[in-house]
């Protein structure tokens, strides 16, 4: 059974920067494409950032591009998500998730295609 855990949400200001991590136990994430999404209040869930089981592909929503940047290590088993010059808009519940349908992929943007899922984690961004 997969488990992902992320952690490093939290409360900021508009220009500030947060770094989100993921942990992956219970199979090993390096083989496996990595996702990001964010689901605001009263929206859908949308696609934040992908990384590829190699680290190099990456792909992100144009509304963080330049903004955000999704890293993986795959000895520790771990995807991050550095968000810089954060937004009111960024404000979200941040998901993590694992595509084990297509090791060996490259960065997947739709969601339906990842298999596990983390619980979230919460960001707020104020103006």
């Amino acid at each position: 059974q997969v488990q992902l855990v992320e952690s490093g949400g939290g409360l900021v200001q508009a220009g500030d920067s947060l770094r989100l991590s993921c942990a992956a136990s219970g199979r090993t994430s390096r083989n496996y494409p990595m996702g990001w999404f964010r689901q605001a209040p009263g929206k859908e869930r949308e696609f934040v950032a992908g990384v590829g089981y190699s680290g190099d592909s990456t792909g992100y929503a144009d509304s963080v591009k330049g903004r955000f940047t999704i890293s993986r290590d795959n000895a520790k088993n771990t995807v991050n998500l550095q968000m810089n010059s954060l937004k009111p808009e960024d404000t979200a519940v941040y998901y993590c998730a694992m595509a084990t349908s297509f090791p060996y992929g490259v960065y997947i943007r739709t969601q339906g295609e990842y298999t596990y899922w983390g619980q979230g984690a919460q960001v707020t961004v104020s103006s």
